[in-house]
C-alpha cells in the first residue's frame, strides 16, 4: 500500500443511550452534564436487557437512565480515579464487592440498592449430567473438579479479570474447595492451586463477556463456529435459563451470587439523589420485581414475589467472598499464571507504509502496554502472563520473520524486555497483504503446537488497510478449511483500524469463530487490553 497521509478517523461518540435510544453495546463516552430527572449510570453491558423496564419505568417515574457501559475492572478505576465524579451519577455493576475492597473504593460510594440477583452456576447437557451420575443435581464443586480433571467434560468461562461471570466463578470454586467458611486468605489459595488446576482442565472456552461466551457456546453448537463443540457453561444462571439443552447445576457447597446493586455515586447532587430514590425505589415494587425475572430471568429481590419454577434451587448456599484486595490478587494472578491452560498468540501486525507515522507509535505503545508498563487496576490483569507463548509477526507485502518468546514464570523480564524491543523496531513499508499473512500466522501455530498442544491458541490481526497483495479473502477462507482439527477452533481478532475494510474484517472474524474490536472509537492500547479477556 503506497503511503497516505490521512487522519486518523475521529473518535465516535456513539453508544446506548438508556431510555433515550442509542444502537450500539459497546459505548464508552460519559452522557453529557448532570440534569434534572436524567440519572447518568456507569454500567455492565450485560445490563442492557433491562432497556424494556427502565423504558417504563421512566413512564411511570419521570426518570430518564442513560447508560454507559464498561467492563468492571474498567469501571471500578473510573471510579477510583475520580474521574466517574462528575460524568455519571450511579453505578450499577453485577457486584461492588471488589471495588469496596479497593483503597479508597468504598469512599466513593453512596446509597446502594440491590434489584436482583443471579449465582453463577454450572449448565450442563442432560446427557452428559447422565455419564456423570449427577441427574439428581446433586454435586459439590469438589467433584465437578474431579471429573474436570479427568477431562470427562468440557466447558467454557468468562476471563476472571474482564468479567465478574469468570471473577465470581473463581472465587466460589476455590472458596468451596478451601472449605473454611470464611472469606480466602492468600495461603489458603497456595494450598488449593492444584484442585484449581485440576478443576480449570477442562475448560477449552474463554471470553472477555457472559454475551459473546454464550453465543461463541451455541455457535459451536450449531456448527456456525469451527471450533470444536463445548459441552457445558459456567455463567450466571440468567443467561443460562435462557439457553436450550442446558440443566442448571447448583453445587450444593455454594454459589457466589451477583446482587445488582444500583449505586449512587458520593459525588451525585441532590436531584441525582431524588432520582435515584424514585427509580429505586419504583424497581422494587413486587410488580416490577416479579417482570424483571420474567424478562430477565433474575431474582427477584422483593421477598412477596414467588420464585418461578425455573429456579430450580430456591435458596443456594452463599459461599464467602475474599476479605481482602490481596487475596483477590493473589487468587487473579495464581488462575492466569500457575492454574489455567496457558494461552498462545500470534500478533499480526500491519507495518505497510500507511503505518507510518502516528498510527505505528500507537501500535508500538499498545504492545509495550501489554508488558508491565502499564500500572492501571486493568493494565496489572491485561499484561501478558507467566508461561505464555506470544508470536510477533509483522507484515507488509509480505510476512516478515516471526519473533517468538515464552514469558518464564522464574524469570519474566527477558521476554517482556524482548517483545519491546520488537515491538519497538517495526519500521513502516511496502503494501498490505493481509490474506497472506493469516495463513502464515497459522502455519506458526501448526509448528508451535505439534510439540506443545495444551494451549488456549488465539490470532489477532491488526490492520489499517485493504489487502492489496498476496491472497485474497476467498483463497484465506479455503485455506482455513484445511488447517489441523487442533486448530480449527483458534480464532483471529481482527482490529478495525484507519481505512481497513470493516466487510473484510467481519469476514475474518466470521470465518474463524472470532470478534471484531475497533481501534477506530477507542485507543489501540485500550482494544489489546480488551482483546486479552478473549485469549
Amino acid at each position: 500500500m503506497r503511503k497516505r497521509f490521512i487522519a486518523l478517523a475521529a473518535v465516535l461518540a456513539v453508544g446506548l443511550a438508556g431510555c433515550s435510544g442509542g444502537d450500539s453495546k459497546d459505548q464508552k463516552q460519559p452522557l453529557g452534564q448532570a440534569k434534572a430527572g436524567v440519572l447518568r449510570v456507569l454500567a455492565g453491558s450485560e445490563l442492557a436487557d433491562m432497556q424494556p423496564i427502565l423504558d417504563e419505568a421512566a413512564k411511570a417515574t419521570g426518570v430518564q437512565v442513560k447508560f454507559t457501559f464498561s467492563g468492571t475492572l474498567e469501571g471500578a478505576q473510573t471510579v477510583l480515579d475520580g474521574k466517574a465524579d462528575s460524568a455519571y451519577d450511579a453505578i450499577w455493576f453485577s457486584s461492588n464487592r471488589y471495588l469496596t475492597l479497593l483503597p479508597g473504593g468504598a469512599k466513593k460510594l453512596g446509597t446502594q440498592t440491590k434489584i436482583m440477583s443471579s449465582p453463577v452456576v454450572l449448565g450442563l447437557p442432560n446427557s452428559v449430567l447422565q455419564q456423570l451420575g449427577w441427574q439428581d443435581g446433586k454435586v459439590t464443586w469438589s467433584q465437578i473438579a474431579e471429573a474436570a480433571g479427568q477431562h470427562r467434560f468440557s466447558y467454557g468461562m468468562t476471563d476472571p479479570s474482564a468479567s465478574n461471570s469468570g471473577f465470581s466463578a473463581l472465587v466460589g470454586v476455590a472458596a468451596a474447595l478451601a472449605g473454611s467458611g470464611s472469606a480466602l486468605t492468600p495461603d489458603q489459595i497456595t494450598a488449593i492451586t492444584p484442585q484449581l488446576k485440576q478443576f480449570f482442565a477442562a475448560q477449552t472456552l474463554s471470553a472477555g463477556s457472559s454475551g459473546w461466551l454464550s453465543d461463541a457456546f451455541q455457535k459451536r453448537a450449531s456448527g456456525a463456529d469451527p471450533g470444536p463443540k463445548v459441552d457445558g457453561l459456567i455463567n450466571y444462571e440468567s443467561v443460562l435459563l435462557e439457553m436450550k439443552g442446558l440443566t442448571v447445576i447448583h453445587p450444593s457447597d455454594g454459589v457466589v451470587t451477583a446482587d445488582y446493586p444500583l449505586t449512587l455515586l458520593a459525588s451525585a447532587n441532590s436531584d441525582a439523589r431524588d432520582s435515584f430514590r424514585r427509580l429505586t425505589d419504583h424497581l422494587r415494587t413486587p410488580d416490577v420485581q416479579r417482570r424483571i425475572m420474567e424478562t430477565t430471568h433474575r431474582r427477584p429481590i422483593a421477598p412477596q414475589v414467588p420464585l418461578a419454577k425455573e429456579f430450580t434451587d430456591a435458596s443456594p448456599v452463599e459461599l464467602p467472598f475474599p476479605g481482602t484486595e490481596q487475596a483477590v490478587d493473589t487468587l487473579v494472578s495464581a488462575y492466569f499464571d500457575k492454574i489455567r491452560r496457558p494461552s498462545r498468540t500470534v500478533y499480526v501486525l500491519d507495518t505497510s507504509g500507511s503505518m507510518e507515522g502516528d498510527r505505528l507509535a500507537a501500535l508500538k505503545a499498545a504492545l509495550s502496554g501489554l508488558t508491565g508498563v502499564d500500572s492501571s487496576l486493568v493494565g496489572r490483569y491485561r499484561q501478558f502472563h507467566a508461561r505464555e507463548q506470544v508470536t510477533l509477526l509483522p507484515f507488509s507485502t509480505g510476512p516478515a520473520a516471526p519473533v517468538t518468546m515464552t514469558v518464564d514464570p522464574d524469570n519474566r523480564q527477558p521476554a517482556l524486555d524482548q517483545i519491546k524491543q520488537t515491538a519497538d523496531g517495526l519500521v513502516a513499508d511496502g503494501d498490505t497483504a493481509i490474506f497472506t499473512s493469516l495463513e502464515k500466522a497459522y502455519q506458526i501455530l501448526e509448528q508451535q503446537s505439534d510439540t506443545d498442544p495444551d494451549r488456549f491458541t488465539s490470532i489477532v490481526l491488526m490492520t489499517d488497510g485493504e489487502n492489496t497483495a498476496g491472497a485474497g479473502l476467498d483463497d484465506f477462507k479455503s485455506f482455513v478449511g484445511t488447517v489441523p482439527d487442533r486448530l480449527k477452533g483458534t480464532p483471529v481478532f481482527p482490529v478495525l483500524f484507519g481505512e481497513g475494510s470493516q466487510d473484510d474484517m467481519n469476514a475474518i472474524a466470521t470465518a474463524t469463530g472470532g470478534k471484531v474490536f475497533d481501534g477506530r472509537s477507542q485507543s489501540l492500547a485500550d482494544v489489546f487490553k480488551d482483546i486479552r479477556g478473549y485469549q
